[in-house]
């Protein structure tokens, strides 16, 4: 199944395509400058960045996940917040507090805001599983609605807005699991394994020099938002958006879609929101590669970023070790058929 070229609106002239994607070429030199051995990771951290969504960034300590989101935050010409997830994190330390203030001049008191360090275009949310639940739910409002509430003001937050976060595995000592409705809210969950000894080797050379390389600015707030835009322009045929929507109820245990495996080993499968980020993913996708129009290969490269962090998987499938991306694949399958 392959879904026919669209056409962009007449607007969009294939001038300011060719230099929208001049630019995501230089950002993507610019991340490789510091980057070795993830660039399937990078090139879906890039994707989502287009598609306006937020990430979750897992891998083992040592990865470079924090490397990763600096480096990609640094070729970018927007505010940068950093902020790191402990046990005794409060939700004020995230999204600020109100603070009393006096008028020099009058000496009048009143309560003012003092912004939180979510207040900013790229947040990298480091080790967020290391956070209570309490705190990790500050973010919920935010990161789906780019807006906060509090004691009773809303404050709308600047776009792009975006999310990055980074998490230890699950397994490891001192994790706090993340809340369905909040794993909901990333666009995509990226992986991030150990590197093969020819990375490994370049990781090292890189590192350990008299200096460690850098990339610089070279994609601004409006070029980003522009090619948001225009992402969303790009056409998808009936049969790919049918696609998609048998997927996800592929997913589903109780669906006539659902293969074997998935109602022998899931609870839940993924929410419609979990279509809507193939879809969006695919588009940015296909816009990176210079492609107006979504294709099936778009799909299938993006299905398990984008569904593998919304299956609640049953205790049989915790016992045996089944992982998520085999159960996508095999519903991915179904939903060819």
């Amino acid at each position: 199944m392959t879904s026919t070229p669209g056409q962009m609106p007449e607007s969009q002239t294939a001038e300011e395509l060719e230099r929208l994607l001049a630019n995501l070429r230089a950002l993507r030199e610019s991340l490789d400058t510091a980057i070795f051995g993830y660039r399937d990771e990078v090139d879906l951290l890039i994707q989502s960045m287009i598609a306006g969504g937020h990430v979750l960034l897992e891998g083992a300590p040592g990865l470079g996940k924090t490397t990763l989101v600096r480096t990609l935050a640094g070729a970018l010409d927007l505010d940068f917040q950093r902020i790191q997830f402990t046990p005794d994190l409060m939700p004020a330390d995230i999204l600020g507090s109100r603070i009393l203030e006096e008028d020099p001049a009058t000496g009048r008191r009143s309560f003012g805001f003092e912004r939180g360090p979510i207040f900013a275009n790229v947040i990298l949310a480091d080790e967020i599983n290391r956070a209570t639940p309490r705190t990790q739910s500050a973010l919920l409002e935010a990161m789906q609605e780019s807006q906060l509430t509090l004691h009773g003001t809303t404050y709308s937050l600047d776009e792009p807005f975006l999310v990055i976060a980074t998490e230890n595995p699950i397994e490891m000592e001192g994790t706090y699991p993340l809340p369905e409705a909040q794993l909901d809210r990333f666009l995509c969950k990226i992986e991030l394994e150990s590197p093969d000894e020819a990375q490994l080797i370049k990781i090292l050379e890189a590192t350990t020099g008299p200096k460690t390389p850098t990339g610089g600015a070279c994609f601004d707030k409006p070029t980003l938002l522009r090619i948001r835009a225009l992402a969303r322009e790009v056409p998808t045929s009936s049969e790919i958006v049918s696609l998609v929507a048998r997927l996800v109820r592929a997913t589903d245990p109780r669906s006539k879609f659902a293969p074997e495996s998935v109602q022998r080993f899931v609870r839940f499968g993924s929410s419609p929101r979990g279509g809507q980020s193939i879809l969006m993913l695919a588009k940015a996708r296909a816009l990176a590669s210079g492609r107006v129009f979504v294709c099936e290969e778009d799909v299938r490269a993006l299905a398990g970023p984008a569904l593998r962090h919304r299956l609640v998987l049953g205790y049989e499938a915790e016992a045996t070790g089944v992982r998520p991306d085999d159960l996508i694949e095999e519903a991915l399958e179904s939903a060819l058929s």
